[in-house]
């Protein structure tokens, strides 16, 4: 049996912070090859908010056990889905899935606000 792979969100603290995210939730991690600060940058995505940080690249932000963006950074083509499996603080620790993708049908309703449904 293979063993899961995990990930650290980091930089939560620049978009929505981490208090919303809670184990089972799923997130998209998604390359972003025109990053000029990292050139193996994964960006990490939640419907509907958008990014909400990065995956962890950096000695001082990969906690043991994760792998860092440029760990995992070849093993997908252009995004992979992910769980939540633990928040500690402002970190999030998440399980690459590959073999889940989500969907998510929008709804625009006449006050111009948007649902999701699943």
């Amino acid at each position: 049996m293979e063993q899961p792979i995990f990930i650290a969100i980091t930089g939560t603290w620049y978009y929505f912070g981490a208090d919303f995210l809670k184990p089972g939730q799923i997130v998209h991690l998604i390359k972003e090859p025109d990053n000029s600060h990292d050139q193996e940058a994964i960006k990490v995505d939640i419907v509907p908010l958008g990014k909400i940080g990065y995956v962890a690249n950096s000695t001082h932000t990969v906690p043991r056990g994760c792998r860092s963006a440029g760990r995992i950074y070849d093993t997908f083509e252009h995004h992979v889905c992910g769980i939540v499996r633990f928040v500690v603080k402002d970190t999030a620790i998440v399980e690459l899935v590959p073999e889940i993708e989500e969907m998510y049908i929008i709804q625009a309703t006449k006050d111009s606000t948007f649902s999701t449904c699943l």
